[in-house]
């Protein structure tokens, strides 16, 4: 049981605080004991910390109560059956238009998933078109950090995650390097969509196609792309979950090479950045000069902000049950772009070693991301990767 009942309307239970987290952290609850209806929600029920009202949605799919957990926070809860008073947060909502799914905290826009098709520049190969990706990713202030179509690899699409060595019956297979015209990977369709007053985001369909294969074959992979914003009610920071959940319909499935690039999450960043205005620290100690190739659990990259008064980045976090983790990496070299330092981050799983995909069988790469102003401590990092790990205990109060 996970909660203790008083009466027929409250229920109490409490967070376990022993736990070395110390950053706010999204929790979840089974509400089967509440006995709820599909009418119940934020409107008829309460969810309370120290007599403050705190936000929640509610997963009928998965019978699930979300909510943040602030490590301000006291660490009993009790959900009442009463009436809801409007609350202040405006959460994470979700607005479909020109082929873009724009994900906003209240009016601030975040992030986009990116549908309809792009198209390259006047005179550059067609060949580079692409959709299913997510640009601009944003600051909470607003400054662009993914970018998309740089000249000197017109196929790095923000954050994206195609397979580059692959190998299909023998055949070597590129969904990365679109240039080779041996793959690519697009959207299909939207499985769901959702908004809420904690998290928003969607599921999509996209498909890895085999551009060399006969019309039967052309779908190697189909994969649900899974994507969910976090409201952590500050200012100053928002967080991102990335899941990949991937099967292969071939008959003898498809085998990811072993190679440097590939698969996982990989993100290009502003041109604004390069050598002299931006580092990188994972959580083994390493930094731009020494994380490629290395194994992490997390790793922050940090930059200048637009304006040039600040710093804001992305704090990328790999999850335990992710094949090869800690996560190998891939990071460009800070001399590379000649001489410009330009800044590519990439979790990438099979960097060391190859991964055979065997058919109709499930496969999942899960990802978090932590996207801030400021500064975030290498303190701070850790903690939000144990409950990256480890959602925070729920016990009896």
């Amino acid at each position: 049981m996970l909660f203790s009942c008083n009466n027929n309307e409250i229920y109490k239970f409490k967070i376990e605080e022993d736990d070395g987290i110390s950053q706010s952290s999204p929790v979840s609850l089974k509400v089967a004991p509440l006995k709820l209806s599909e009418k119940d929600g934020p409107n008829n029920l309460v969810l309370r910390n120290q007599g403050e009202q705190i936000p929640f949605q509610i997963d009928h799919e998965l019978n699930t109560l979300w909510f943040v957990h602030e490590p301000s926070n006291n660490g009993s809860y009790e959900i009442v059956k009463e009436e809801a008073k409007t609350h202040g947060s405006e959460g994470v909502k979700i607005d479909k238009s020109n082929g873009n799914l724009q994900l906003s905290k209240g009016s601030i826009p975040l992030l986009a998933y990116r549908y309809g098709m792009t198209y390259p520049p006047a005179g550059v190969d067609s060949i580079f078109r692409k959709s299913g990706y997510l640009h601009p990713l944003l600051s909470p202030s607003g400054d662009t950090l993914s970018r998309i179509q740089p000249p000197d690899h017109y196929h790095h699409y923000g954050l994206w995650g195609p397979w580059t060595h692959t190998q299909i019956d023998g055949e070597r297979v590129d969904f990365w390097n679109l240039v080779e015209r041996q793959g690519t990977v697009l959207f299909k369709d939207f499985n769901a969509t959702y908004s809420g007053p904690v998290f928003g985001g969607f599921s999509a369909r996209q498909e890895h196609i085999n551009l060399k294969a006969s019309e039967e074959k052309r779908i190697a992979l189909n994969e649900d792309l899974d994507v969910k914003v976090w409201d952590l009610g500050r200012p100053d920071r928002y967080m991102v979950d990335y899941t990949s959940n991937f099967s292969s319909p071939l008959e003898n499935g498809i085998l990811f090479e072993a190679y440097r690039y590939g698969g996982g999450l990989g993100m290009r960043f502003t041109e604004r950045w390069h050598k002299d205005n931006c580092t990188v620290l994972t959580s083994e100690g390493n930094d731009r000069l020494t994380a490629d190739g290395t194994n992490a659990r997390w790793c922050m990259v940090t930059g200048e902000s637009a304006d040039g008064k600040g710093t804001n980045g992305v704090l990328f976090l790999s999850y335990p049950e992710n094949r090869s983790h800690p996560e190998p990496m891939r990071i460009w070299p800070i001399d590379g772009n000649g001489g410009r330092g330009d800044m590519f981050f990439e979790f990438c799983p099979i960097r060391h070693e190859e991964w055979n995909i065997e058919p109709n069988k499930d496969y999942r790469l899960k990802y978090r991301m932590v996207v801030f102003d400021g500064e975030l401590t290498a303190e701070e990092a850790e903690s939000y990767w144990k409950s990256f790990a480890g959602m925070p205990k729920i016990v009896n109060n």
